[in-house]
């Protein structure tokens, strides 16, 4: 990152740049570790709110870390209220299609297979797999997301690869 950015976030222009070099990504990291339903790229908004208001006491080289700290505990806060929603409402997903049955049926069987393996991933591979994969980052790119060199990046891409492709067959289709 320019070490122009670094200089005063609560200058207007610095800020909207540090939101422009982190806020994509950052909101990809919440959605591919907790999911759409709870809101990630509203948790990347308030996370700039917090870093806004308090701009002032925070080291201008904390920035990052504090925005990537702020995000993750508001899911987390988010993940725990929505266990206790849960408990007290059903929810129904809209549920019609122009598709065979029979190609409805395969098909959820299968995201429910793809969910549970992707689930059974460890953390660090099921984000720098999706990464990759969902959002396009080359390998240099997730390395330098993630704070890891880019050899361990592939690692764990090919690693959690390799287990999806044990566990569903269809990947292995050519």
């Amino acid at each position: 990152m320019p070490k122009s950015l670094y200089k005063d976030i609560c200058d207007k222009l610095r800020f909207s740049k540090l939101y422009e070099t982190y806020a994509q990504s950052l909101s990809n990291i919440l959605f591919y570790k907790y999911g759409e339903r709870l809101n990630p790229a509203d948790k990347v908004q308030e996370a700039f709110i917090k870093l806004w208001e308090n701009c002032a006491k925070i080291a201008p080289e904390a920035a990052k870390t504090y925005l990537y700290t702020t995000a993750n505990n508001l899911m987390l806060n988010a993940v725990k209220h929505q266990k206790v929603v849960l408990k007290y409402q059903q929810v129904k997903p809209k549920d019609y299609t122009n598709e065979s049955p029979e190609f409805v049926l395969r098909k959820k069987e299968f995201l429910k297979r793809f969910e549970r393996v992707l689930s059974q991933l460890k953390e660090e591979e099921r984000v720098a797999f999706l990464l990759n994969k969902v959002d396009g980052k080359t390998h240099k790119e997730v390395a330098e997301i993630l704070g890891i060199t880019k050899k361990v990046a592939e690692h764990r891409i090919y690693g959690a690869l390799n287990k999806l492709k044990d566990e569903l067959e269809e990947l292995n289709r050519k």
